[in-house]
C-alpha cells in the first residue's frame, strides 16, 4: 500500500479482475505529555560556550562541558544540587563580559589561542579553545584554556606529509598536573580536500580546540614536531664504535650530564635511535639528577622521523618523559660533544617544547567579583542577553521546551541588576509556559530582612514565579566541604523534577518526603509562628524539623499572596494548568487546515478525551468520575458558523484541579457518658 508524504493512503484503482487491499486510517492522533520538569541554568562558569543553550544530562556532563563547580559562580553549585536532588535533564546558557567594563578592574571574556610553527619557525595552524556547535566553530573562553596541552608526532618517514595531534587538558594543583581529559587525530595533513584534511578532522572531531590556517592553502608544511628535532642526518650514519662522547642538558636542570651509549659492530639509524634512548633512561637514575626531574630522562624516547630524501630529510627526535612533577611543559633536551654533530643533534637545534602552549594569559573568564561589594562585574545586560541575536536569557529561544528557569547568579548584580534581569525573565517564562524560581540575596538572613526584601520587589509578583525562604548551607568540595551559603533555586528544581517522576506534576512539591538532599542546614531555623508570618504572603518556607530534617514546607506562587485570592495560588495548579496547555498546544497541530465540519470536531473530542481520561486514571484530578474531574467540548455549539468562516475551531477543555491539602485542622471533642444505672 502506498502513502504519500501526507500520510494518507492512497485510493485503490481497480484496474483488472481481482481482490484488492485498501488501508483505512483510525482518525487517532494521540495527544502525547510533555516533559514538565527540564531546566534552564542562566550564569557564569569557567569554561563553556557563551550565549549557547547546552543540553546536560548529567553532573558528568557539567563536568565535562562546563568544568564543574567554580567559586565566583552560584549557578555552577545550583546545577549540582539540581542534579542531586533528583533532576535529570538541565540546559545551561553561560554568559560572559565580551570587553572590558568600568571600574577598577576589567571583566573580559576571552578564548586561548596560539600557533604551530614548521620546523623553520613559520605559522602553519592557528587554534582555539572552542568546539562544534551548529556545523560552525565556537569559541570556548576562559582562563581554563591556557591549561590546553598540544603536542605534534610525526608519523615514521613521513615528515612532509602526516602527524598525529594530541590535545589535552590538565589541572595544575601545588606540584603535581593531573590530566583531565585527552583527544587524538591521528594521520593528519595540511592538504585541503582530503578525508585527513587536519582542520576538517579536528574541527568536527574536537571538544577542546578549533583549528584554522595561518598559511596559504598551497603550503603543504605540517607544524614542527615537539621533542628536540636533528639536523638533516647524512646519508649514512657513522657506526657506534666510532662514537666518541656526548652529553645532554635539560633545560630545567643546572649542568651537562655525559651520556654512557651502548656500543654494537653494526650500527645503523634505528640501533643508534634505540642506544641513545636507553642511553637517556639509563642517565635518569643517575644520583647527579634530582628525584623530581628523573622523569624527564627514565621516560624519555627517541624516534627517527623522515625518508632520507632532499624534500623530507631524515631526522632525529628526542623527546623528554612527562611523568615529572612538577611538570615543566617547555622542557627540552640540549646535545653537546664531539660526536654530537655527526648525528644531527649539535647545536643550533630546532628544539620545540615537550608540550605547545596556548599564548600566555590569552585566556580570560570574565566572571570577576569585585573584591568591595562582592558583587559581580558582568552586567545585568548579559544576563537579560538581546532578543534578536538570541544571547542571555534568550539563548533559550533555541530549545524546544523549556519548564523551569533559574539564574542563582542574578543575586550578586545587586538589587537594581537582579530586579531587571528577573522581571524581564518573567515575561519571557510566561512566554514559555514555564516557571521561574527567584533567588534571595545572601544578605537576606532573618523573617524581617525577607519581608523587606519582599515589599522591595512586590513587581516580581506573577503566577509563574515563586521564591524560597530561606538560604541553604551546602558543603563546598572547593573549601574542603566547609558550608556554604546557596540560594534554593537549584535544589528546588531538582526536587520538582523528583516529585513530577514519583508523583506526577500536580502533587505540591513540598511535605515529610520533599527532603532536601545535600544540604547540612538552613540559613535561619524559623519557628510555626514565623512561617505563618511567610506563608500568606506567597514565599515557600524551608524548615528543619526532627527526624525528617530539611524539607520543603510551602508550595506557592507569588501570586499565591492571600490579598490576591488568585487562582494560580498554588504551584501544582498552576504547573499542571501549565503542562495541560503545552500538550494541548502540541498534541492539536495536527488539526491545522483540516475541514473544519463535525467529522473533525469529533476527533478532537476523540483524542483530547483520551489524554484527559488517561491523566483521570492517574489521579490528576479531582472527581471520582471522568464527568466529575474533565470535560472536552467542541460541536457546533463551540464553534459557530461565522467561526468556520474565519477558518476557527474553538475547543473547551475544562479540568478539576487538585490542590494541596495546606492546613490539617483536627477536631478533638470528649465523649459524654450517660452515669451507668
Amino acid at each position: 500500500m502506498c502513502w504519500p508524504d501526507g500520510g494518507a493512503p492512497v485510493p485503490v484503482r481497480p484496474t483488472y479482475p481481482g481482490v484488492y487491499v485498501e488501508e483505512i486510517s483510525s482518525g487517532v492522533r494521540p495527544v502525547a505529555a510533555v516533559a514538565t520538569s527540564t531546566a534552564v541554568f542562566v550564569g557564569t562558569f569557567r569554561k563553556g560556550l557563551l550565549d549557547e543553550a547546552v543540553r546536560l544530562l548529567s553532573a558528568a556532563d557539567f563536568e565535562r562541558e562546563y568544568g564543574g563547580l567554580d567559586r565566583s559562580s552560584e549557578a555552577s553549585y545550583a546545577i549540582q544540587q539540581f542534579f542531586l536532588n533528583g533532576g535529570t535533564e538541565a540546559w545551561v546558557v553561560r554568559i560572559g563580559q565580551p570587553g572590558p567594563v568600568a571600574g577598577p578592574i576589567a571583566a573580559v571574556t576571552a578564548a586561548a589561542n596560539g600557533t604551530l610553527a614548521s620546523f623553520g619557525g613559520a605559522a602553519i595552524l592557528k587554534f582555539t579553545a572552542g568546539r562544534r556547535m551548529r556545523g560552525a566553530s565556537a569559541a570556548n573562553p576562559g582562563d581554563w584554556g591556557n591549561f590546553l596541552r598540544l603536542e605534534v608526532e610525526h608519523v615514521s618517514a613521513q615528515t612532509d606529509t602526516l602527524f598525529n595531534l594530541f590535545v589535552s587538558e590538565v589541572a595544575i594543583t601545588g606540584n603535581r598536573t593531573t590530566v583531565l581529559q585527552t583527544e587524538s587525530f591521528r594521520n593528519l595533513t595540511m592538504k585541503p580536500d582530503t578525508a585527513n584534511y587536519a582542520v576538517d578532522v579536528v574541527n568536527q572531531g574536537s571538544r577542546l580546540i578549533q583549528l584554522s590556517r595561518a598559511s596559504a592553502l598551497s603550503d603543504l608544511t605540517p607544524p614542527a614536531a615537539n621533542g628536540t628535532v636533528g639536523a638533516d642526518l647524512a646519508a649514512a650514519v657513522p657506526p657506534f664504535a666510532d662514537l666518541k662522547d656526548i652529553t645532554v642538558s635539560l633545560s630545567v636542570a643546572p649542568g651537562a650530564i655525559a651520556l654512557t651509549i651502548p656500543t654494537t659492530a653494526t650500527g645503523g639509524f634505528t640501533e643508534w635511535a634505540a642506544g641513545l634512548q636507553t642511553a637517556l633512561r639509563s642517565a635518569g637514575a643517575g644520583a647527579s639528577i634530582p628525584a623530581e626531574l628523573r622523569a624527564y630522562f627514565t621516560g624519555a624516547t627517541v624516534d627517527i622521523i623522515g625518508a632520507g630524501s632532499v624534500t623530507n630529510p631524515r631526522r632525529f627526535v628526542v623527546i623528554a618523559g612527562k611523568g615529572a612533577q612538577p611538570f615543566e611543559p617547555t622542557a627540552t633536551f640540549t646535545f653537546a660533544g664531539p660526536d654530537a654533530v655527526n648525528y644531527g643533534l649539535s647545536a643550533p637545534l630546532s628544539t620545540r617544547p615537550l608540550q605547545f602552549l596556548p599564548t600566555a594569559g590569552s585566556g580570560a573568564d570574565g566572571t570577576i567579583i569585585d573584591p568591595a561589594s562582592g558583587n559581580y562585574l558582568v552586567p545585568a545586560a548579559a544576563f537579560r542577553g538581546n532578543a534578536g541575536l538570541k544571547t542571555g536569557l534568550y539563548a533559550i529561544d533555541d530549545m524546544d521546551l523549556v519548564n523551569i528557569i533559574a539564574i542563582p547568579d542574578a543575586p550578586r548584580l545587586g538589587q537594581a541588576g537582579a530586579l531587571s534581569v528577573y522581571a524581564e525573565a518573567i515575561t519571557y517564562a510566561e512566554s514559555r509556559r514555564s516557571m521561574i524560581i527567584i533567588d534571595i540575596p545572601e544578605s537576606v538572613v532573618s523573617i524581617d530582612q525577607m519581608q523587606t526584601w519582599l515589599a522591595a520587589n512586590e513587581s516580581l509578583r506573577h503566577p509563574n514565579s515563586a521564591v524560597y525562604y530561606p538560604r541553604t548551607f551546602t558543603p563546598d568540595p572547593l573549601n574542603q566541604n566547609r558550608q556554604r551559603s546557596l540560594a534554593a533555586s537549584g535544589t528546588i528544581a531538582g526536587l520538582w523534577a523528583r516529585t513530577d517522576t514519583a508523583r506526577g506534576v500536580w502533587k505540591a512539591p513540598a511535605g515529610t518526603d520533599a527532603r532536601l538532599r545535600n544540604v547540612e542546614s538552613l540559613t535561619y531555623v524559623m519557628t510555626d509562628l514565623e512561617n505563618g508570618t511567610l506563608n500568606p504572603l506567597g514565599v515557600n518556607c524551608l524548615r528543619n524539623f526532627p527526624i525528617f530534617s530539611n524539607i520543603c514546607w510551602g508550595a506557592r506562587t507569588l501570586e499565591g499572596a492571600d490579598a490576591l485570592a488568585s487562582d494560580w495560588k498554588y504551584l501544582p495548579v498552576r504547573r499542571t494548568t501549565l503542562f495541560l496547555e503545552e500538550s494541548l498546544y502540541r498534541g492539536t497541530k495536527w488539526v491545522v487546515f483540516e475541514p473544519n465540519d463535525e467529522p473533525l470536531w469529533s476527533q478532537i473530542r476523540l483524542n483530547i478525551g483520551a489524554f484527559m481520561q488517561d491523566l483521570f486514571r492517574q489521579s490528576a484530578f479531582q472527581g471520582s468520575t471522568p464527568n466529575e474531574a474533565y470535560f472536552v467540548k467542541c460541536d457546533g455549539e463551540t464553534t459557530t458558523q461565522s467561526d468556520i468562516d474565519n477558518g476557527i475551531v474553538n475547543i473547551e477543555v475544562g479540568f478539576a484541579p487538585l490542590k494541596p491539602a495546606e492546613f490539617v485542622i483536627i477536631k478533638i471533642q470528649q465523649i459524654a457518658r450517660a452515669t451507668a444505672e
